[in-house]
């Protein structure tokens, strides 16, 4: 049996294909003509943009616009000056081949983001390597990647899985996927999770493990590849396996109807969303209404700041299309793990608690004010709720709500409409927030709580560092304590209070936040059948009574031990 990280959850069970990757065979020789090589690699850039272009098309089609931002990096490596300056200056200055300067400066890049603290930064050097592939491959002339040819149904174990390679898998042959290395933040998990493909990564030996044709179980929520089993544990996992697939069909009869409790109690399941790529699933799953818009995507796949009018468009067909339900949209939240080529933003030693969301947006007042005075434009075509991340002390909401009121102001001078009213709202995901949600509640129409960043927050554990993951629990009876607080103080303020994090999604703590009184729940589409039925299959006084049972508990263990037979 193999350890790894899981990245992607369920259980596969086939045979291995495994692909390892090729030695580049470069010519490290000097050459005659150095412009016509430095010609060469521009050539060479242009053709992995366009060849970047057909995969983020086939990758939207099939998975969103969401998915398919995720090559929104690779372009801008690819027009990264500092990258393609370095190549050219090797090429000119050493009178060496473009495979060959390529090789070392993209070395020397992804040895830069391996060093690095945090491990989003870490997992960036897949993306610096792929880019680096994928340009030499056309150097060289070779074919693109064979995980496209890829016909016959498998589990894929290899050293390590580009995005690019992952959008090229066909879904339908893709049983499982194993990998070297790799973790559960990459871009290749996040499609591998899109594709509902079980994986797991960073078990560092499969490839010299596992060999061509061997069985293999993929237990992904577990992080475990069992190589070659008996036939017992064969038959147990073909159980387990044959028992999530009845579980799924089940939940699909969940897709539409009210979500309420055994005993009558509404509540709202909403979903998350990054693009309007997404509405589609929104619909099927049966959400009622958009409880997290992440605008930071509007931002991300381009080379430049999104205009007014851009942001109005996208934000006018979300809210059209939502015909009146709710739409939380969720004002820019650039910095910590997100950053763009085009607005720059300093190294920081702790980016996730530096330069970035309401921070940046009170600082950039233009940017701030092109998204609002788009929001508010936008306003007029739905049920639009503005919400700010992020923030920490009331003179960040007030400047933050000044904002909105200026920019309406200033549209109706200009005698464009606005909706009468605009719900506008925060995210409590800073413990201090928590503390005096009180006083925050007094100003704001609702909370929605950012599980994400206030677990990690409150008990100081970087929920992307591999080696301290399992520290990061949502069950800390610290979490739990904070998030009631929040709950009683937005009920006390008269407002609503919803919860956007991962956690919203989380079987075994749903009916723990009703009983606690969460109003609402946003989480990813997919999620929404199967919260449907939780909620459903236990009354509200029950979890009321479970509520206040857990609130009196020590340890997560206990808490965790306590939910497991709770209902």
């Amino acid at each position: 049996m193999l350890k790894g990280i899981p990245a992607s959850g369920g259980i596969a069970i086939g045979r291995a294909l495994v692909i390892a990757e090729a030695e580049l065979d470069i010519d490290t020789g000097r050459v005659e003509n150095v412009q016509r090589e430095v010609q060469r690699f521009h050539t060479a850039v242009e053709t992995a943009k366009e060849q970047l272009r057909s995969l983020q098309k086939k990758t939207e089609k099939s998975l969103g616009n969401e998915q398919a931002m995720l090559f929104a990096a690779h372009f801008l490596m690819l027009d990264d000056p500092e990258m393609i300056e370095a190549v050219v200056h090797k090429i000119e200055s050493e009178g060496i081949r473009a495979e060959y300067a390529l090789q070392q400066v993209a070395h020397t890049i992804t040895e830069q983001f391996n060093a690095m603290d945090n491990a989003y930064f870490r997992e960036r050097a897949a993306d610096v390597k792929d880019i680096a592939k994928r340009l030499h491959q056309i150097l060289l002339g070779e074919e693109e990647s064979s995980f496209s040819n890829i016909t016959e149904p498998c589990i894929l174990v290899t050293g390590d899985l580009a995005p690019s390679d992952t959008a090229q898998l066909d879904q339908k042959c893709i049983l499982g996927i194993v990998t070297d290395i790799g973790g559960g933040t990459s871009h290749t998990a996040i499609l591998a999770q899109s594709y509902e493909i079980p994986a797991v990564m960073g078990t560092a030996y499969a490839t010299k493990t596992i060999a061509n044709g061997d069985l293999v179980i993929i237990d992904a929520d577990k992080g475990e590849v069992l190589v070659t089993p008996s036939p017992e544990v064969l038959d147990d996992y073909f159980k387990k396996q044959a028992q999530l697939l009845e579980e799924k069909k089940d939940f699909d009869r969940y897709k539409d109807g009210p979500s309420l409790t055994h005993d009558g109690k509404t509540v709202e399941l909403a979903a998350n969303i990054g693009s309007p790529g997404d509405l589609q699933r929104v619909m099927d799953n049966g959400a009622e209404g958009i409880g997290l818009f992440r605008t930071e995507f509007l931002y991300m796949d381009r080379q430049a700041l999104p205009s007014e009018e851009d942001q109005f468009l996208v934000y006018k067909q979300v809210l059209e299309t939502m015909q009146g339900k709710p739409v939380v949209i969720r004002t820019l939240d650039i910095g910590g793990d997100k950053k763009l080529d085009y607005l720059p933003i300093p190294d920081e030693m702790n980016p996730f608690l530096g330069y970035r969301a309401i921070r940046l947006s009170l600082d950039r007042k233009d940017l701030f004010q092109t998204q609002i005075r788009a929001l508010l434009r936008a306003s007029t075509y739905g049920n639009l709720k503005i919400m700010f991340p992020m923030i920490a002390n009331l003179q960040e909401l007030r400047a933050a709500k000044q904002v909105v009121a200026d920019m309406r102001a200033e549209l109706q001078s200009e005698d464009v409409p606005t909706a009468d009213e605009v719900e506008i709202g925060m995210m409590i995901e800073v413990p201090a927030a928590a503390v005096i949600s009180d006083l925050f509640a007094r100003e704001v129409d609702f909370f929605s709580i950012g599980t994400n960043d206030l677990i990690q927050y409150t008990i100081a554990v970087d929920r992307m560092n591999e080696k301290i993951s399992h520290l990061y629990e949502p069950f800390h009876p610290a979490v739990l304590r904070l998030i009631k607080t929040v709950i009683d103080n937005g009920h006390k303020g008269g407002i609503w209070v919803g919860m956007c994090g991962e956690m919203a999604a989380d079987p075994r703590v749903i009916p723990l936040l009703i009983g606690m009184g969460l109003d609402e729940f946003s989480m990813s589409s997919p999620s929404i059948p199967k919260a449907r039925k939780v909620i459903g299959g236990v009354g509200f006084e029950k979890m009321r009574q479970i509520a206040e049972a857990v609130l009196q508990m020590g340890s997560a263990d206990e808490i965790k031990s306590y939910l497991a037979s709770a209902y």
